[in-house]
């Protein structure tokens, strides 16, 4: 019989990504750098692939109380050499790479018209977010085919469920990789790979606090304001966490998956409630 003292003793939790070596594209910062953290938590071997270099190295300075937890790899996820380099590396240090999460995105110019939309900013959002995650999978590919085992991840977005509120050239993009993600999975999967993809709603992550100019808890509170789900403030450790499940043993019959982090946002338009809403509320008023 366990005495009520021993009942009271932590059960420490199991390292859900031990063993597993991991790369991370715009592992820097946003949810790139709370993934990172979370996975090396867990157990995994990181490479942080990014350009930004002083804040990746100040990461890896951070979590590598054992020297070896995480470490940075310049790429340009637009550039195939690099991207097959940063493979590469792995492949050399490690010999094998079990998760490939393509994370990197960028949001491009706040263009709301067709009209007025930018070619060349249109061209740079695909180079990032469609073909950097492309030359992401298509390199993780060719060493976990080899492995017949892997878990291919992508950041997509609440745009690829629920339109209007992003730019043209984002929100195609955030389609395309979903795209990506389920033809991917049907070739990969008889290769025993894994592919799957989060989709978050906004987030306060620099990614958007430096595109709308607002300080990081004006726009938490904005979200929340228009949020589904009240309570909980959504975060980039919220698509940490969903990241962890979709690359442990825990989702192993998991594939071809958009996972939506976002609080239900998706699953409703509440225009009409707004326009009502302000509706009764000038009819109060008069």
């Amino acid at each position: 019989m366990m005495s009520s003292s021993s009942s009271l003793v932590p059960v420490p939790s199991p390292k859900r990504l031990e063993g597993k070596l991991a790369i991370i594209t715009g592992g820097a910062s946003g949810i790139g750098e709370s993934t990172a953290r979370l996975f090396v938590f867990h157990g995994a071997k990181v490479i942080i692939a990014d350009v930004q270099d002083e804040l990746a190295l100040s990461l890896c300075k951070e979590l590598n109380s054992d020297g070896e937890s995480i470490s940075y790899i310049r790429c340009d996820v637009t550039i195939d050499s690099d991207v097959k380099n940063v493979v590469d590396v792995a492949l050399a240090k490690y010999g094998k790479l079990d998760i490939m999460y393509n994370n990197a995105g960028i949001s491009g110019k706040l263009d709301p018209s067709i009209l007025g939309a930018d070619a060349e900013n249109f061209k740079q959002v695909f180079d990032v977010n469609v073909y950097g995650a492309f030359l992401g999978a298509k390199h993780a590919a060719r060493a976990m085919i080899a492995a017949k085992k892997g878990v291919i991840l992508f950041t997509s977005s609440v745009a690829s469920a629920s339109c209007g509120e992003s730019t043209h050239a984002y929100t195609m993009s955030k389609h395309a990789v979903v795209g990506l993600m389920k033809s991917l999975c049907v070739e990969l999967g008889q290769h025993g790979i894994r592919v799957n993809c989060i989709s978050p709603c906004a987030m306060a992550t620099p990614l958007l606090t430096n595109l709308m100019g607002i300080e990081k808890n004006t726009v938490e509170e904005l979200i929340c304001a228009s949020a589904v789900l009240k309570g909980a403030v959504p975060r980039a450790e919220d698509v940490a966490e969903a990241a962890v499940y979709l690359a442990s043993e825990e989702s192993k019959f998991v594939n071809g998956l958009n996972l939506l982090v976002d609080g239900g946002y998706s699953t409703t338009n509440q225009s009409l409630s707004m326009v009502l809403r302000n509706l009764m509320s000038s009819n109060q008023a008069l």
